[in-house]
């Protein structure tokens, strides 16, 4: 089975882990002697861990070498991964991993014969091996195991205040000419000479009287009009604003993930809700 780089099954893997990075992890031994850092993981079809690709630095040697993941604890809180009993025997044993290296199952059984048992009892067969055979090698025991994180999508409905308009009341002033009709009164003095009942009448001279100066006084007017302008309030205008309330449905395709466990040989598999977030 080919091997994959964990970036090239993956690009996401970092939100598949939590943003957890297994690059650049330092290798501790049990002992607490810092060995090295891991470079990269390789993972097979189904995205099992097979392989830590591990950058050896120390006094005596420096390479990368490959180790198998059942051999490795990882601890995220850490920033660490442990190795129990990485020897200098087995280190100098295994083939230098370089970036060219390819990985087939000759490789891979170069780097088992260095850290396989010889009580094992595995025997080699090109043809029908499979990693279930070295369950030291690429078992995972309650110490160390894999967290996945199963995450689906769901809508989330918000709302946003947006401006859609907006309305300006103010006021212009318009004019015209208006025309209005007041009625007025103009006294004049109109004169009449009439002839008297009694004209020709002889009247006795010594019951004239005579006067000089005598004058009768008329007053005359006339009504001029008077016009002005006054302001009046015509009517009121009142602005506010009212709420609409309404109600937007919305649908949309979400994902979701579900795990999927792909035993070999008769195992017992018990799940259970308890989310847990342990070292690998």
């Amino acid at each position: 089975m080919p091997l994959h780089k964990l970036e090239h099954f993956d690009q996401n893997y970092r939100d598949t882990f939590g943003g957890d990075d297994l690059k650049a992890l330092d290798l501790y031994t049990g002992g607490e002697d810092r060995v090295g850092s891991v470079a990269d993981v390789l993972v097979d079809d189904y995205g099992h861990f097979r392989y830590l690709i591990i950058d050896i630095s120390l006094d005596f040697v420096s390479k990368k070498i490959l180790l198998p993941i059942g051999l490795c604890r990882i601890s995220y809180p850490e920033r660490r991964a442990y190795v129990d009993g990485l020897s200098r025997q087995q280190i100098e044993g295994l083939p230098d991993h370089t970036e060219d290296a390819i990985v087939n199952n000759d490789y891979e059984e170069k780097v088992r014969s260095v850290f396989r048992s010889p009580t094992s009892g595995v025997t080699y067969n090109r043809d029908t091996y499979n990693y279930q055979e070295d369950p030291d090698l690429y078992g995972l025991n309650e110490q160390s195991h894999q967290t996945f994180k199963l995450y689906e999508e769901r809508l989330i409905a918000s709302k946003q205040r947006i401006k859609t308009g907006e309305v300006t009341v103010g006021k212009h002033i318009e004019t015209e000419t208006v025309h209005v009709t007041v009625p007025v009164q103009k006294e004049r003095v109109l004169i009449e000479r009439v002839t008297p009942t009694e004209a020709g009448k002889a009247i006795n001279p010594n019951e004239l009287q005579f006067q000089e100066g005598e004058v009768a006084r008329i007053e005359v007017y006339e009504e001029t009009p008077e016009i002005h302008k006054e302001a009046f309030v015509r009517e009121e205008v009142r602005v506010k604003k009212v709420v609409e309330r309404d109600t937007v449905e919305a649908q949309d395709t979400i994902r979701r993930e579900e795990l999927d466990i792909d035993t070999a040989g008769n195992l017992h598999v018990q799940e259970n809700d308890i989310a847990t977030h342990e070292a690998l």
